[in-house]
């Protein structure tokens, strides 16, 4: 699939007298396990690297090469919303909490943020546009989206090694059925979300059912 991700919004953003702008994305709302993960990217004139699409869209080999390029030549910040966070502000308020994390982070402070969504963080720390689909539109977002996207299954592949049965080095923590097999043979785990469906009915059943 190619990508027709463009510059058309940040052009836009600059036409309004934007000057550091900044696309943000996140990844990880549906898995069951591990936390949410932002990242905002400021891509800098004549150092955008080329063929920047919707990270699912490309190859695990593809977006490796494209993180590696992207970290070199943009400003790049990336956060992320832990577990328990998610369990007591929910997945939604999780998701927007790690990418104003994100832009806090990155080292100027942007004017204009491009989110991918429809819908603008609370305490955003600039001015923003959502953009529904954004990862597959923006050039900035789409560079977010593979930042955030290699860097959690990183994160999953290195926890995966800690707690093994789970396959999160296959499905980043999402409910595959490899991952709901574990679940009911091997339990609950601290990195599962414990306000997920799948993984709060296990809890409920051995706490309430007996032998």
């Amino acid at each position: 699939m190619k990508s027709t991700a463009d510059d058309r919004f940040e052009t836009e953003a600059q036409a309004r007298g934007a000057t550091c702008i900044a696309g943000v994305d996140e990844v990880g709302r549906g898995p069951l396990a591990g936390p949410v993960t932002a990242a905002a990217v400021r891509l800098l004139p004549g150092k955008v690297p080329p063929g920047l699409g919707d990270s699912k869209t490309l190859t695990a080999k593809r977006r490796d090469i494209l993180f590696d390029l992207i970290m070199d030549l943009a400003e790049v910040s990336i956060a992320h919303a832990s577990v328990e966070e998610i369990d007591e502000i929910n997945i939604l308020r999780a998701s927007h909490l790690a990418m104003v994390r994100a832009l806090q982070g990155l080292p100027r402070p942007p004017d204009f943020a491009l989110i991918d969504g429809n819908l603008l963080p609370r305490d955003m720390p600039c001015a923003g546009q959502a953009i529904v689909k954004g990862d597959a539109l923006s050039l900035s977002i789409a560079a977010a989206s593979i930042v955030a996207k290699v860097t959690r299954d990183r994160l999953m592949v290195d926890l995966a090694q800690q707690y093994p049965g789970y396959g999160w080095d296959r499905n980043a923590g999402y409910p595959t059925k490899e991952h709901h097999s574990a679940l009911l043979n091997i339990g609950v785990t601290p990195h599962h979300r414990r306000s997920f469906k799948p993984v709060h009915n296990i809890l409920y059943q051995e706490k309430y059912i007996t032998p």
